[in-house]
């Protein structure tokens, strides 16, 4: 599945990554958070990921492992499954603790939980989850920032209801396959989080944003000519959040 996909992305656009993957840490438990730009970024980062030499698992909500197919590639490829919404949501996060703690390489997640609606595409405020499982866990995070994904294909709409809805998906991914945009991946540090701690207060937060903070940093570089606005107009995406991690411009 990951060879297949580094074969798709690379149909859709040109993939450029910058930074490593610490060798020591590819075969041992770790979270790798990224932002969140677009519906085709789960494959530019998985493909990302496969030519690092790693094939990276998913955090997902239970309804994609739900789904035909796809569902049964994620569970296969040993995704870990977070039921959202739930009454037992702190059993849940237990299981998903303890499972991150015993998997053998790295899961990649998104602090943001959605694609970004900031106007300007600069990563979410986001949820401290993250860091909470990496705290609890004693697990490393490390911080990818991406750019250009969002230029495959449409936001599109939260429920399909008819072809109407799928068109403007298709018309975009198509347009990008002839425009071939750039795919721009960073691997940046692994963020030090050794003098925090599960168990003091309001460092799950401190966390929060030192993981936030190093993926926005390392997001200006990929796009220093756009810093204010992306170049690329998605008219389906919603633009009414407000990042609270974009540098002044």
């Amino acid at each position: 599945m990951t060879r297949f996909d580094v074969w798709f992305v690379r149909l859709v656009g040109k993939i450029e990554i910058t930074g490593s993957l610490p060798a020591e840490l590819r075969h041992k438990p770790m979270l790798i958070a990224a932002n969140h730009i677009g519906m085709f970024d789960p494959f530019v980062l998985t493909a990302a990921l496969r030519l690092a030499g790693v094939s990276p698992r998913f955090m997902l909500t239970g309804g994609l492992l739900d789904a035909p197919v796809i569902g049964w590639g994620l569970k296969l490829g040993g995704s870990l499954r977070v039921d959202r919404g739930k009454a037992n949501v702190i059993e849940a996060f237990d299981r998903a603790t303890t499972a991150l703690r015993e998997t053998p390489g790295p899961v990649l997640v998104y602090p943001e939980g959605r694609v970004s609606r900031d106007p300007g595409l600069w990563p979410e405020r986001g949820k401290s989850g993250v860091a909470r499982m990496a705290l609890t866990g004693d697990v490393p995070v490390l911080a990818i920032s991406q750019w250009g994904a969002h230029e495959a294909v449409y936001w599109g709409t939260e429920v399909v209801t008819g072809w109407r809805d799928v068109l403007p998906l298709l018309t975009s991914w198509l347009r990008a396959v002839r425009d071939r945009p750039t795919f721009k991946v960073h691997f940046g540090p692994v963020v030090d989080l050794s003098d925090l701690s599960a168990a003091k207060p309001g460092d799950a937060i401190r966390a929060h944003k030192r993981i936030m903070q190093t993926i926005a940093d390392n997001l200006v570089p990929l796009r220093a000519d756009e810093l204010d606005k992306p170049k690329f107009h998605d008219p389906t995406r919603p633009t009414d959040s407000k990042s609270p991690w974009k540098p002044q411009v």
